[in-house]
C-alpha cells in the first residue's frame, strides 16, 4: 500500500516491493514527513553511513517512523502527537507556515467531515534516535552475511526482530568462554572519583581482543564478533572497523583490576568534534547513579558538539545551552541537580520537564512556573516543592474549579 505523507509527496510514496515488506508499514498522515526524511538523511551523512545503509534508512526507517512509531507516554515531548486543530499544528510548526492541504483537512474535519486524522512525529525524539542507532548497528554488521547487498529486501520490523534475537543469543553465550584483558590496547584518559576512563587504541593489534573483553565483562555487543577465533564479523566488526578507521572513538570506565563499568562511543565529526552515541552500563542498562559525576567529567573533557544523547538524559545529565554559558565560567555538561539558577531551571522546564523531579525548586518564580504547567509536569514535583500561601491558594482554587467542571 502507499504511505500517505503530505501533499503531492503522498501520491509519490515508494512501494515496499516484495510481499514480505508490503504489509510492514502502516498508513498515517504525518504533516512533517518531509522534515523526518531530511533529518534521517542529515544524521546518516554526519555518521558517514555506507550508501546502501543510507538508502535503507531513507526508505525503510523513514516509512517505519512515519507509519509505525508509537507515542512514548514517558517522554517530555511526545514522540507522536495527533493534531487536533490549526492552532495545535501552528504551535508545532513554530514560524514555519502550515501546509495548505493540512489546514484544509483540519477545516473540513471541524465541519464534521469524516477524514483521516493528522499526525506529527518528532524527528529527533529519543525513541526515534534509539531505534535508528539500533538499526545502524544491525545494518553495519551484515557484511559477510547472506544479507550483504540485499538489505532493501529486509523491512524495518524484520531488522528490529533480528537484532533482538541476536542480542538474546549474545546473552546466552556471555557466560561461556573467557577473553583476556589486553592492557596495551587501551590508554588512560581521565581519572575520576571512583575509577578511570581509558580509551581504546584504534591502531593496536590487540584492539579487537580488548573489545571482546569489554563485551564479555559488560554483557553487550560492542565486541561480539561473529567469528570468535579471528575476532571478525558481527556487531564487533561494526565498532572495530570504525575505531580502526578513525571514524569512532571508544571509551571504557574501569575500576579495580581493569573492571569495565561503563562503555561510551562517539563518532568523529567532519570538524573534528565528537558526537556521543551511547553511554551504556552493564547489559546495556544506564550506568548506576554513583558514576554520574565521573561521566559528567568525561563529557566536559572531550571535544563534544552540542548534541545530547538519550543515554545521557536517562542518567540525568544535560548540556547547558550556549546562551546560558555566555560570560560564565561554567562547564557545559552537568547533572540536572547542579542546575540551580532560575534561568537554568526554566530552560529545563521547557526542554526536559521529565527531569524536574531531580531539581531543588526553591525559587518562588520557578514554583509558580511549574504550577502554571501542572498538566505537563509530574504531580510529585508539585507535591514536593515548597509553596507560598498564595501558591497554595491558587492551586487549591484550580482543583476546585476542575472538580466543579467535571461531569
Amino acid at each position: 500500500m502507499s504511505q500517505i505523507l503530505s501533499g503531492t509527496e503522498a501520491r509519490q510514496a515508494p512501494r515496499a516491493g516484495p510481499p514480505a515488506a508490503a504489509n510492514a508499514y502502516k498508513a498515517r498522515d504525518v504533516v512533517n514527513a518531509p522534515r523526518i526524511k531530511a533529518r534521517i538523511r542529515e544524521r546518516s551523512e554526519q555518521r558517514g553511513d555506507a550508501p546502501e545503509i543510507a538508502a535503507w534508512l531513507g526508505n525503510h526507517f523513514y516509512r517505519h517512523v512515519v507509519g509505525n512509531v508509537q507515542a512514548d507516554a514517558d517522554a517530555a515531548t511526545p514522540t507522536v502527537q495527533r493534531i487536533a486543530d490549526a492552532a495545535a499544528l501552528q504551535a508545532l510548526l513554530g514560524r514555519e507556515p502550515a501546509p495548505a492541504w493540512a489546514l484544509e483537512r483540519l477545516e473540513k474535519k471541524s465541519r464534521g467531515f469524516d477524514l483521516p486524522e493528522l499526525w506529527w512525529v518528532e524527528p529527533d525524539a529519543p525513541a526515534v534516535l534509539a531505534l535508528e542507532a539500533r538499526l545502524v548497528e544491525f545494518l553495519s554488521t551484515r557484511k559477510g552475511t547472506s544479507l550483504e547487498g540485499k538489505l532493501q529486501r529486509v523491512n524495518c520490523p524484520q531488522a528490529l526482530a533480528r537484532w533482538t534475537l541476536e542480542h538474546l543469543a549474545f546473552e546466552k553465550k556471555r557466560a561461556s568462554g573467557w577473553v583476556e584483558h589486553a592492557p596495551d590496547a587501551v590508554h588512560g584518559l581521565l581519572r575520576g572519583q571512583l575509577g578511570t576512563f581509558v580509551e581504546f587504541d584504534g591502531k593496536s593489534p590487540r584492539l579487537r581482543q580488548e573489545m571482546a573483553y569489554e563485551s564479555r565483562m559488560m554483557g553487550h555487543c560492542v565486541g561480539q564478533f561473529a567469528d570468535a577465533r579471528s575476532l571478525s564479523g558481527g556487531y564487533g566488526e561494526h565498532y572495530a572497523e570504525a575505531c580502526e578507521a578513525g571514524r569512532m572513538r571508544l571509551f571504557s570506565y574501569r575500576t579495580g583490576q581493569a573492571q569495565p563499568r561503563i562503555t561510551v562511543n562517539a563518532f568523529v565529526q567532519k570538524d573534528g568534534s565528537l558526537q556521543v552515541e551511547q553511554i551504556k552500563g552493564k547489559q546495556n542498562r544506564p550506568p548506576i547513579a554513583r558514576y554520574v559525576p565521573d561521566v559528567v567529567a568525561l563529557l566536559n573533557h572531550l571535544p563534544l558538539n552540542s548534541e545530547v544523547p538519550p543515554d545521557a538524559l536517562a542518567m540525568g545529565i544535560v548540556r547547558r545551552p550556549d546562551h546560558l554559558l555566555a560570560g560564565r565560567e561554567t562547564a557545559p555538561w552537568c547533572a540536572v541537580a547542579e542546575m540551580r539558577t532560575e534561568a537554568e531551571q526554566l530552560w529545563l522546564l521547557t526542554q526536559h520537564p521529565q527531569l524536574l523531579p531531580q531539581l531543588d525548586l526553591c525559587s518562588p518564580f520557578m514554583q509558580w512556573m511549574v504550577a502554571a504547567r501542572k498538566d505537563s509536569v509530574e504531580a510529585a514535583v508539585i507535591d514536593r516543592m515548597p509553596k507560598s500561601a498564595a501558591l497554595h491558594q491558587a492551586l487549591d482554587l484550580a482543583r476546585r474549579r476542575a472538580r466543579t467542571a467535571a461531569p
